[in-house]
């Protein structure tokens, strides 16, 4: 049956008046005040000294090692397989949520109230969704009473969740997780004008949102404010998604990324355009990428490459691309779970990218060293891609794939010529319902997959609880000595577009070589079923150095993004790499209009 698958300062003079005199791009109105995410604070904390040069040009830098990885075991039992996952600023903690659906998981909650089984006096006790330190493994559990099967999110300005869609009373609701010890899920049912069921979120560049399709709604809409309710006035048709609908779908879950130059670039299937947020008008639809399906239940993995950006950022046009991975053929949902017996034919080895900012762009088409769908693609903190998890054949679907894919691969999007490193294997199938998300010590953590309908462990791929930290190639140990720490309390937390800003670091050593220096802003991605909405990496634009603020101790002054389709408004991890090796551990910086 059909549905049986598819429902499935700078060291800079104490005196205000000279520094002004000698850096006129740095504002003072306290220089004693102390770090207030402005660059009088920090400046001062900074000591006087240091040498300072102009970075002119962006160096691309690579980790040369042969280092494959390492894996870890981070959790036994979480509790929830992670169907849904992203990882929460400021506290720390991974967010991981599967569906209501099941009514059981491997958590009971700690207590009453239980949910009311919709049209039922059932009680469901068990828990469907945790918060999960990313330190300490500590689980606190957390309430849901509207299913979340299949839904999607982004984090807003102040870094709460904002969620949409999911399944039957879930599927027209938003639900907002706020960031703070004890929040727990606020839930609004009918908010949404049509139901999004496998829909995908977009955060626009005024820290807005659209969520688009869902099953069988070839339509989009703008999320509405905390409360409020759209109407079907408020709904759009979109064409576009009904003519890439297959008859077994390979349209759900598009990929949806926000353009530089603040058009969305919108993938599904094998066809994608570009999309006018406020005109509503398609403005260019780019050429078919040949190979297949790309998306649900196809489900290729997909990311926007990093963006980077000049010092004292001026250009009109700032060039984007997307990366596109595996995926399947167009029928081979149909195989699997339509034919008995089961075909499971090979997954896609592609692995395509385009400048969405061209309007005569093609898709340059490589091949992966082997096949996957259902995986995730990580934009690691030095700009490189990991491509994890997934299977080798058959489609998404409950028990519609074989053939784990347990090789992560990494892929060098600024290198020419063979772009893929294979890395050290997992050894725990990630298929189906697995997800991924980035760390601030530049880890991965790695949970999830469930191609059962429901909480199994004497199927062929049991229900999977457990939770791994992957260490990408860059934790080498001979690599140990270019890793330098931010110092927090003496680098900007809040900065504005275009403003510039610092961060402070110490080590690796007095002689610290610009040419090896890159610093990155991470925008944490929600992700699921392969797709990983509004992830995001911009290199920016490093203006001075100033060295030797201290003992080992350097200024790093930044321009921020200077607007929002760069980089919407929000909560960003910030890296700084040397030689290609991030630090011990990056901090929360809001970017705020």
């Amino acid at each position: 049956m059909l549905w049986r698958g598819l429902y499935i300062l700078v060291p800079l003079l104490f005196i205000s008046g000279n520094c002004q005199l000698l850096f006129p791009f740095l504002h003072f109105d306290n220089p004693a005040a102390g770090t207030d995410g402005h660059a009088d604070g920090a400046a001062a904390a900074a000591g006087a000294g240091g040498q300072s040069m102009k970075k002119g040009n962006i160096a691309i830098v690579t980790a040369e090692t042969n280092y494959q990885g390492k894996w870890e075991m981070f959790n036994e039992n979480a509790g929830v397989s992670a169907m849904h996952l992203i990882l929460l600023p400021k506290i720390d903690q991974a967010l991981m949520f599967d569906a209501t659906v099941w009514k059981i998981s491997k958590l009971k909650l700690p207590g009453p109230p239980c949910r009311i089984v919709e049209g039922t006096n059932e009680e469901d006790c068990f828990c469907h969704s945790i918060l999960l330190d990313i330190w300490t493994a500590k689980i606190r559990p957390l309430r849901l009473k509207y299913d979340t099967w299949c839904s999607s999110g982004a984090l807003d300005v102040n870094g709460r969740l904002v969620s949409t869609g999911g399944y039957n009373n879930g599927s027209d609701t938003v639900r907002i997780l706020d960031i703070c010890p004890t929040c727990e899920w606020q839930e609004y049912p009918g908010a949404l004008g049509n139901g999004r069921w496998y829909a995908t979120q977009v955060t626009l560049g005024d820290g807005s949102f659209m969520v688009f399709g869902g099953r069988n709604f070839p339509t989009y809409e703008f999320v509405p404010a905390e409360g409020q309710r759209n109407t079907q006035a408020q709904v759009f048709p979109f064409k576009f998604l009904a003519e890439t609908h297959d008859p077994v779908e390979n349209n759900l879950y598009p990929f949806v990324y926000l353009s530089t130059d603040g058009n969305l670039f919108i993938f599904a299937n094998n066809r994608s355009i570009l999309l006018h947020p406020k005109t509503h008008h398609i403005i260019h639809e780019f050429p078919v990428l040949p190979g297949g399906a790309r998306n649900y239940p196809a489900s290729g993995s997909s990311c926007l490459l990093p963006i980077t950006l000049q010092p004292d950022e001026t250009r009109k046009f700032i060039p984007a691309e997307v990366l596109i991975c595996g995926g399947s053929t167009h029928e081979a949902f149909a195989l699997a779970d339509l034919t008995r017996p089961k075909v499971f034919v090979s997954a896609s080895k592609d692995c395509a990218r385009i400048d969405i900012t061209k309007r005569n762009g093609k898709w340059k088409i490589q091949s992966m060293p082997s096949p996957r769908l259902m995986g995730d693609a990580v934009i690691l903190p030095t700009g490189d891609v990991l491509l994890i998890n997934g299977a080798k054949s058959g489609s998404a679907g409950w028990d519609d794939a074989r053939d784990p894919n347990f090789t992560p691969v990494l892929y060098r999007a600024r290198r020419g010529g063979s772009k893929f490193t294979e890395l050290k294997p997992s050894k725990i199938a990630r298929m189906y319902h697995s997800s991924a998300a980035l760390l601030p010590d530049g880890k991965v953590l790695i949970a999830g997959s469930n191609t059962n309908p429901g909480y199994m462990d004497d199927a062929l791929f049991p229900t999977e609880v457990r939770v791994e930290k992957f260490s990408p190639h860059y934790f080498d140990s001979s690599l140990e000595k270019f890793r330098v720490d931010i110092v927090p309390e003496k680098s900007a937390y809040k900065v504005k577009y275009g403003e510039k800003f610092w961060v402070q670091i110490r080590g690796p050593d007095e002689e610290l070589d610009e040419q090896k220096l890159q610093v990155t802003f991470y925008y944490p991605a929600f992700t699921t079923h392969g797709i990983s909405m509004n992830q995001r990496l911009v290199q920016l634009g490093i203006v001075q150095v100033l060295k030797n603020a201290g003992p080992k101790t350097h200024n790093i002054v930044l321009q921020a993004p200077i607007h929002g389709n760069i980089a919407p408004p929000g909560y960003y991890m910030l890296f700084v790499n040397y030689n290609a090796v991030p630090c011990r551990r990056a901090i929360w910086v809001q970017l705020v209009p």
